[in-house]
């Protein structure tokens, strides 16, 4: 019987099943935040959609779509350019380039101030478009700026509540540790108050030691 003892205080026992009711886990709604963030910064309503900058278009719309077009011409400043690049110029001389292109514009019938007129409103043109765009422009940097800006205080938000959330965990961890130690030093006096009952059954035993001791004392003293 006492070697029995023994065996139960020396923790050579069978451990109580457990009852099934742990903690429950707290379903946080992050995903759900999450989603209706990019949904909101990102929906058709955004700085991407609603300012982002049309396709550059090329020379030939920007000046039919300019506000003053240029003179329909046979020989305008864009046919001077091409006959300015022509193959049968090239290695010649820049005056005596310039002496060719005159001589052939004469022959045509072109007018020097039509020429000028025409690369004149080209110009104005090229420029007028150049700003609308640089306007476009900062107008969406601006906004995705707001809109950047908008991100990060919601980021900041977001990262508050996960940051509180890691906090409340950790401060439930350490409620728990501290019960814990306090249930680890309760065991120790109710351990005590055992093994000094037990040592009272005993001839010649001491509690000190803890029940243990008392257990393997009393087992001495039956064997003999």
């Amino acid at each position: 019987m006492w070697k029995r003892m023994l065996q139960l205080s020396n923790g050579n026992h069978k451990e109580l099943a457990d009852d099934g009711h742990g903690a429950s886990a707290n379903v946080g709604s992050s995903m759900v935040e999450t989603e209706e963030m990019a949904a909101r910064l990102a929906g058709p309503g955004s700085a991407k959609a609603e300012y982002a900058p049309a396709l550059l278009a090329d020379f030939e719309q920007i000046y039919q779509g300019g506000a003053v077009k240029p003179p329909r011409l046979p020989y305008g400043v864009l046919k001077v350019a091409d006959m300015l690049n022509n193959a049968h110029l090239g290695g010649m001389p820049a005056e005596s380039k310039r002496s060719a292109l005159l001589m052939a514009l004469d022959a045509g019938g072109a007018k020097i101030e039509d020429i000028l007129q025409d690369a004149i409103v080209r110009q104005r043109v090229l420029n007028d478009y150049e700003e609308a765009r640089q306007r476009d422009l900062q107008n969406f940097e601006a906004a995705i700026q707001e809109q950047n800006a908008a991100i990060q205080a919601e980021m900041e938000r977001i990262t508050g509540q996960y940051m509180a959330r890691m906090q409340s965990n950790l401060d439930e961890v350490a409620r728990a540790q501290n019960s814990f130690r306090i249930w680890q030093k309760r065991k120790q006096q109710e351990g005590q108050r055992i093994a000094d009952a037990a040592a009272c059954c005993v001839p010649e035993a001491s509690s000190q030691g803890g029940l243990t001791v008392v257990l393997e004392r009393a087992s001495s003293a039956a064997a003999r």
